[in-house]
C-alpha cells in the first residue's frame, strides 16, 4: 500500500484532476490512499474573502464559487455532487456573514475558514474517481483518525492519532474503495476545526504512511523531485537520485522546496520512504528520501540559498571568560521571541543571523547592556549539503570558488548539522556563489571554476 500526496498545483483545475486520475490508476495495484491539498489557488482566495468580511463587511465566495462549480461541470459530473458541495458553500457564506457582523477573525475561525478548501477538493475529485470507475471515497481528515491539539493555525497531532487512523482507513482499504482525505487539517478533543501549519499537507501524508506501514508515501509537486540547486538560479540544476532524511531537512530549512522538515518526522520515526515526484512529468523517477544511503556518491548532495538574511555581531571584552555571556545573549533573543538559524562563537563574541522580518531595535537596546551590537541586514546564507567526511575537500573547493569570485564570506557554521555546511555572503553575491558552486560540483570538468 502506498500514500499519494497531491499538492494545489496538481489540482489546480479539471485538466489537472483528469491527470490526478490517471496517475492514481497506473498504481492501482498499489492500493492507493490519496491525500489533497486545495485546489490552487483556493486558499489565499478564502483568506481574501475573510480580509474583505473584516475590513469592509462584504460576503463575497464569487471566486471560490465559479472555480469549483465550472470543475463540476467541465468534469461532467451528475448531480449528487453538488447535493455534497451546496452544503459547503452555504456554511462558508454563513461563516463570512458572522465574520462581516462581528469584524473579528479569530485563529480558531481562521482555521475553520481555510478547512473549506480541501473538503472541497476531495468531495470533487473522489465523485471524477467514481465516474470513471474506479472507486473512491471523500473522507474529512477527522474522520480519518486526526486528532489534534487544539493549537490553532500550527496545531499538532496527537499520539492517539497512530492508532485512529489504521483503525479509520483499514475497513475503507479492504473493501477495494479509495480514500481520498483532507491534508492540512484535523480536529481537537473539543470537535473544533485546525490547521497543521507549515507542511500541513505533507504532514497528513506522511502521518497516514507510517501509521499504516505504507510502502512508501509519494509527494506529487511541480518539480522533478529535490534537485541539486534552485532550477531559477541554475539552468543546469538537476534531480537528485536519494537524500537521507537529515539532508531532506536541512534543505528545506536552508531554502529548498522540499517536505517541510516537521512533515518527516513520522517517517524518521518508522523508517517509511518518502519519494518525491512531479505531477507535470510522472514517469521522471523522482527522488527518494531514506534513513542511509550505502552507494557510493559524490561529496556534495544539493546546494540551496536564503537571502534577506540580517547578521548580528555581538562583542563584549568585559564578559571575557565569565560563563553568563552566551546565557545573556540567548536569553534576549528568547525575551524578544526571535528565532536564530545560524550561530558561530568565540569566547567574547557571537555571531548569528535572523530572517530580516523584524525590527531589531529594542533587541540592540537589550543587547547593548552587556556588548557592543553590529547589525548588518541584505545578507545570504548559501548552504551545502553533502557528505560530512569530505568536509575538509567541500570547505577548500567552495571557498577556492569565493576566493576565484573576489567574494568575501562573512561568517561560517559547520559541524552541529552533521550533513551541512552554511557560509554568509552579501544578498547581491548569492546567485553568483551558488551558480559558480553548482559548476565546481556537479557541471563537466571543462566548465568547472
Amino acid at each position: 500500500m502506498i500514500v499519494m500526496k497531491f499538492g494545489g498545483s496538481s489540482v489546480a483545475n479539471a485538466e489537472r484532476i483528469r491527470h490526478v486520475a490517471e496517475i492514481v490508476k497506473s498504481q492501482i495495484a498499489e492500493k492507493p490512499i490519496l491525500v489533497l491539498s486545495a485546489m490552487g489557488d483556493t486558499t489565499d482566495h478564502l483568506l481574501a474573502a475573510a480580509d474583505l468580511a473584516l475590513r469592509e463587511g462584504v460576503v463575497s465566495i464569487d471566486t471560490v464559487e465559479e472555480l469549483h462549480r465550472n470543475t463540476i461541470r467541465e468534469l461532467k459530473l451528475d448531480g449528487t455532487i453538488q447535493e455534497e458541495v451546496d452544503p459547503l458553500l452555504a456554511e462558508l457564506r454563513t461563516l463570512l456573514t458572522g465574520i462581516s457582523l462581528i469584524r473579528e477573525l479569530t485563529v480558531k475561525t481562521k482555521d475553520y475558514l481555510v478547512s473549506f478548501g480541501e473538503r472541497f477538493s476531495v468531495r470533487i475529485t473522489a465523485a471524477y474517481f467514481n465516474s470513471i470507475g474506479i472507486k473512491a471515497l471523500a473522507v474529512d481528515a477527522w474522520h480519518a483518525g486526526f486528532l489534534s491539539d487544539s493549537n490553532f493555525t500550527s496545531a499538532e497531532l496527537d499520539e492517539e492519532s497512530w492508532d485512529r487512523i489504521p483503525d479509520a482507513l483499514r475497513p475503507l482499504m479492504e473493501k477495494g474503495v479509495i480514500p481520498v482525505i483532507t491534508g492540512f487539517i484535523a480536529k481537537d478533543r473539543q470537535g473544533s476545526i485546525t490547521t497543521l501549519g507549515r507542511g500541513g499537507s505533507d504532514l497528513s501524508a506522511t502521518m497516514i504512511a507510517s501509521a499504516m506501514n505504507a510502502a512508501e508515501v509519494q509527494v506529487w509537486k511541480d518539480v522533478d523531485g529535490i534537485l541539486t540547486s534552485d532550477p531559477r538560479i541554475v539552468k543546469a540544476a538537476k534531480p537528485v537520485e536519494t537524500v537521507t532524511y537529515e539532508e531532506a531537512a536541512e534543505l528545506a530549512y536552508f531554502g529548498a522546496q522540499v517536505l517541510h522538515p516537521r512533515a518527516m518526522q513520522p517517517c524518521i520515526k518508522t523508517g517509511t520512504p518518502v519519494r518525491v515526484k512531479n505531477s507535470y512529468n510522472p514517469s521522471a523517477p523522482g527522488t527518494r528520501i531514506i534513513e542511509t544511503i550505502d552507494k557510493k556518491t559524490g561529496p556534495v548532495r544539493a546546494i540551496t540559498s536564503r537571502k534577506n538574511v540580517t547578521l548580528v555581531d555581538i562583542v563584549s571584552t568585559r564578559m571575557v571568560g565569565q560563563y553568563g555571556f552566551l546565557a545573556g545573549v540567548f536569553a534576549t533573543f528568547a525575551e524578544h521571541k526571535l528565532s536564530v538559524d545560524m550561530v558561530a562563537t568565540s569566547e567574547v563574541s557571537v555571531s548569528l543571523t535572523l530572517d530580516a522580518a523584524h525590527d531589531l531595535g529594542k533587541l540592540k537596546h537589550d543587547l547593548s547592556k552587556i556588548s557592543s551590537v553590529e547589525i548588518k541586514a541584505g545578507k545570504a546564507i548559501v548552504t551545502i549539503i553533502g557528505d560530512v567526511r569530505r568536509s575538509s575537500e567541500i570547505l577548500q573547493r567552495a571557498f577556492g570558488v569565493c576566493v576565484l569570485l573576489g567574494i568575501q564570506v562573512q561568517m561560517v557554521s559547520q559541524g552541529a548539522s552533521k550533513v551541512n555546511i552554511s557560509f554568509i555572503v552579501d544578498d547581491t553575491q548569492a546567485g553568483e556563489v551558488v551558480t559558480a558552486l553548482h559548476r565546481c560540483f556537479f557541471e563537466p570538468l571543462d566548465k568547472e571554476i
